[in-house]
């Protein structure tokens, strides 16, 4: 079934191990001191919606652009403090999203203008859990130009679907038609003006995009 994004948007950083491991040295340090304790969330706003198989415009003030894939949550029925073993109920299905987005250099505080690009959330059509069966040993993968760019496996995740909806319900309500974006690659896929991009996860879902415009 189709999906069009209707509801807020919730994106979690930092949730790929490997990423965590790599940064591990830098989080010793000021302003972090410590490795966080809980998800890491930012917000794709409305003006950041898109769809399948349009176009995102190349940012007029970066002579930089990179995107990252993440299945996308969605979620099917108020959602208020729930346990992880209940989680998956309060599901809808799941789609994939495209996050473009300028290059992160800190995340102690949410990059606004970087997340929040016109048109830089893109979602694909939604299938329903049962069609994945489960999310074990499934992966999102990203290429651009008909090139692989990206491979993440789920396992890598550092908190797993369910407990990232639990985590999240407990600090907002979740309504019908919202989303989270639950695990990105921490490297993110450099992009330049023209190029293709494409995710899929496994064989269930697929989801492309192009970055129109031009380097001012």
């Amino acid at each position: 079934m189709n999906t069009i994004l209707q509801g807020k948007v919730v994106c979690v950083a930092l949730n790929d191990q490997q990423q965590i491991e790599t940064l591990k040295s830098t989080f010793e340090q000021v302003p972090y001191k410590a490795l966080p304790t809980e998800p890491v969330l930012y917000f794709k706003p409305q003006n950041t919606w898109n769809q399948n198989n349009q176009d995102i415009e190349w940012p007029s003030t970066s002579k930089a652009l990179v995107v990252g894939a993440s299945i996308a949550l969605i979620i099917g029925q108020r959602c208020c403090r729930v346990n992880r073993d209940q989680a998956l109920g309060y599901l809808d299905g799941i789609a994939l999203m495209h996050d473009f987005s300028l290059p992160e250099t800190s995340y102690y505080r949410p990059d606004i203008k970087g997340k929040c690009i016109d048109n830089s959330a893109s979602i694909s059509s939604s299938i329903p859990l049962s069609d994945i069966g489960s999310f074990d040993g499934l992966e999102v993968t990203t290429s651009i130009n008909g090139v692989l760019k990206s491979t993440f496996p789920l396992m890598r995740a550092v908190r797993s679907p369910e407990e990232i909806i639990e985590k999240v319900s407990h600090i907002m309500t979740l309504d019908k038609g919202d989303v989270i974006a639950f695990a990105f690659a921490g490297d993110r896929v450099a992009l330049n003006p023209q190029d293709t991009v494409r995710s899929s996860l496994s064989e269930n879902l697929f989801l492309e995009n192009v970055v129109a415009g031009e380097f001012s």
